[in-house]
């Protein structure tokens, strides 16, 4: 099968080498230079200058455009604001029909059983127009949500977080802006640049659009593996083949490519393509104590404290700073970092090349916080490769303004630990349970019940940037910017990643549009007008590489799942790793 791979213009990996046996840790990123072309096809294609002058000259426009989107205050976590997230969907909808979307529709949340606020999904098609014969067109399907997080002046802003505010320095500032609105809402002004200058679209595109993102995505699993649905095979006696008969498959069925621009640069002025995020295991460790909050004056001293019992329970989980090492050293769960694997030396080397600098993310990144290290390497590790257990809060404490005197009857603790690739969610949440209840039973030795629960969990995500779906990108965005792009991993986490993989198979890309100063989740959120016109022409653009692969279509595989026999070759899964399946390779 190498030998079959390597003739229809397929490299090897050649990391997999590098791999151990025992260990599926993603081998470090080749070069955008040492991405494989031969799978592109004829490059002559539609001439794009035209499209990038029409971006440049629309500016104002879609900086209008997004002021209407930003001023729509579709907060998921305010639940009486849900209805603005159907009213942004509507605006988003109209949009596609005036397009000319072949389709564009509303789907039932599939969870709205449960909670009658959760507002629909939006699904638009927009047809290719080339030439090609329709088994020969490749569907695209871009991700993005159009909810955002809660925002008020008060909380620390220097405008109102609803009013896009253009500033002399060109940065767009309004909740939204980058996290999700404007480059979710781009894929729909690559439509209207083709339609204005008559260019063909290349391919078949879908949007599917969420507004429950910022709230968990409620339902969105669930319809993406009803969605995923794959096509029925068919025999033809006749032509002695196999066939893929549609009829009955899901809305995701046919998809050769996923993309999703939901996260942002490493840098502030250099692209980059994202090959992997971190998952994450979310706990509560709840203690109840009285039927009651009590007096403190009262009733303190001759009472046990569920408060004080829960903060020696929390300060169980990590060694403070002076006890030294890392942030992931200093987790002191047992056998919490058995499965992450080692740092390769051809790892470490790839973090130099990287567009990262320590002084300008203290300062303006991260607010001037005290750094875990000063070296990027390791600031990087720190973000991308290594887990770490962060604790968040006690809900039912007192935290309000003024002081109030009183033992809560109820806390619980809330903390959660990043996962890195080869760390299971289950495997975590047994070991964290095992360990807090042996704490609270042995050293804080409390008087009352403690509950440890994972409230929700998701494994790390790992692509390859050799993959088609990202040449096409790298391509892309070099064109656009004149240098190619970083390959970066991401300390957070994107669940639909994962659900759109393990429910299809086929790869998705993650192509940001975003800087890393644009301050998603907090005051001041902002997207840069040069952001704001370059996605436009980031997106339009890989949409045509995209459109230049050869090869089958990872959507019309025919070809059986690997067998065991294969598996157990030397170096067939690492050769295999990331791809749908031997036909794609």
């Amino acid at each position: 099968m190498r030998e079959q791979a390597i003739k229809e213009g397929f490299t090897p990996l050649r990391k997999a080498a590098t791999m151990g046996a025992a260990s599926s840790a993603p081998p470090a990123p080749p070069s955008i230079a040492e991405l494989r072309i031969g799978d592109m096809a004829d490059l002559r294609g539609q001439d794009l200058a035209p499209l990038y002058k029409f971006a440049e000259d629309r500016e104002e426009i879609y900086i209008q455009r997004l002021r209407e989107a930003v001023a729509i205050k579709g907060v998921s976590a305010w639940v009486d604001h849900r209805p603005k997230i159907v009213e942004m969907l509507e605006w988003a909808k109209a949009w596609a029909e005036k397009l000319g979307a072949v389709e564009a529709r509303f789907v039932e949340n599939p969870k709205k059983g449960e909670d009658p606020t959760l507002p629909p999904l939006l699904l638009i098609t927009f047809a290719c127009e080339t030439e090609r014969p329709p088994e020969k067109v490749r569907t695209v399907c871009a991700y993005g949500h159009l909810d955002v997080q809660p925002a008020k002046k008060a909380d620390g802003w220097d405008t109102e977080p609803f009013e896009l505010t253009e500033q002399p320095d060109g940065r767009l500032c309004g909740r939204g802006a980058s996290d999700d609105k404007g480059p979710a809402l781009s894929w729909l002004w690559v439509v209207e640049a083709h339609r204005k200058l008559g260019l063909k679209l290349p391919v078949r595109l879908k949007l599917l659009y969420e507004g429950m993102e910022e709230y968990g995505s409620e339902g969105l699993p669930e319809f993406v593996a009803k969605e995923a649905r794959p096509p029925e095979q068919r025999i033809d006696e006749q032509k002695k083949e196999i066939t893929l008969d549609f009829k009955n498959a899901g809305w995701l069925a046919d998809v050769d490519h996923f993309c999703v621009s939901d996260n942002q640069w490493l840098a502030k002025t250099t692209p980059c393509l994202t090959y992997g995020l971190r998952g994450v295991s979310y706990f509560q460790a709840i203690v109840t104590g009285a039927k009651a909050d009590l007096h403190s004056g009262v009733y303190g001293g001759s009472v046990h404290e569920p408060l004080n019992d829960l903060i020696h329970l929390l300060g169980t989980l990590r060694h403070p700073p002076k006890h030294g090492g890392m942030h992931h050293e200093r987790i002191r769960v047992p056998g919490l970092l058995d499965d992450v694997p080692p740092v390769t030396d051809e790892e470490r080397a790839t973090y130099a090349t990287l567009d990262f600098d320590v002084g300008a993310y203290r300062e303006s990144d991260v607010g001037g916080a005290a750094l875990e290290r000063d070296t990027k390497e390791q600031l990087l590790m720190g973000r991308w490769r290594w887990p770490t257990l962060s604790i968040h809060g006690i809900e039912g404490a007192f935290s309000d303004a003024g002081a109030k005197t009183v033992l809560p009857r109820r806390v619980s603790g809330k903390f959660s630990i990043r996962l890195v690739p080869d760390m299971q969610p289950a495997t975590t949440e047994k070991l964290v349970k095992d360990y807090l209840e042996a704490q609270w039973r042995d050293v804080v030795g409390s008087k009352y019940s403690l509950d440890v629960s994972m409230i929700h969990g998701g494994p790390a995500w790992v692509s390859r940037p050799e993959h088609p779906n990202y040449v096409a990108a790298a391509r892309a965005v070099e064109k656009v910017y004149g240098k190619p792009p970083d390959l970066t991993r991401e300390g957070g986490s994107i669940p639909v990643a994962n659900w759109l993989e393990d429910a299809t198979g086929i790869t998705v890309l993650l192509l940001p549009t975003s800087a890393s100063n644009d301050g998603a989740h907090a005051q001041n959120e902002k997207w840069d007008k040069r952001n704001l016109v370059n996605a436009v022409k980031v997106l339009a653009t890989y949409l045509h590489e995209i459109s230049r692969l050869v090869g089958p279509r990872p959507a019309m595989c025919k070809c059986a799942p690997p067998t065991a026999e294969q598996l157990a070759q030397p170096g067939f899964f690492q050769f295999a790793k990331g791809f749908k399946c031997k036909c794609e390779i």
